[in-house]
């Protein structure tokens, strides 16, 4: 049903270098980018992630409650992100591990703010 979700960012080339790393690790390349916004997927027929500046010039900001969870094949990946993440300059906001009913996740702020996880099931 997600077919992409966009983030707000204030300094689009450091975002870009933060998810252009976090992204290569599960396979996320560039598909789409100009001088305001860049997405990034794994494939076509998966959904995909975007950053860009505010449309309407001012600056992002992070909205309260919202997150974006990047599904992972197993407990071992939802670990490389979320340390991955960690390394790259995002800061903690839960490490990662089991959250109860077979869901493991790890949970990260990126350069700008805006809260992430990377989870999976089983």
């Amino acid at each position: 049903m997600i077919g992409y979700v966009t983030l707000g960012t204030n300094d689009l080339p450091r975002a870009a270098r933060f998810y252009d790393a976090l992204l290569a690790e599960i396979g996320g390349k560039r598909f789409m980018e100009n001088e305001q916004f860049i997405a990034w997927s794994v494939s076509d027929d998966q959904p995909g992630i975007g950053l860009t500046k505010p449309f309407d010039g001012k600056p992002a900001t992070v909205g309260n409650g919202v997150m974006v969870a990047l599904a992972m094949p197993n407990q071992a990946m939802v670990d490389k992100i979320h340390a991955k993440a960690l390394e790259l300059g995002a800061k903690d906001e839960g490490p990662a591990g089991p959250r109860g009913g077979g869901f493991y996740a790890g949970y990260f702020r990126d350069p700008d703010g805006n809260k992430l996880n990377a989870f999976c099931m089983g």
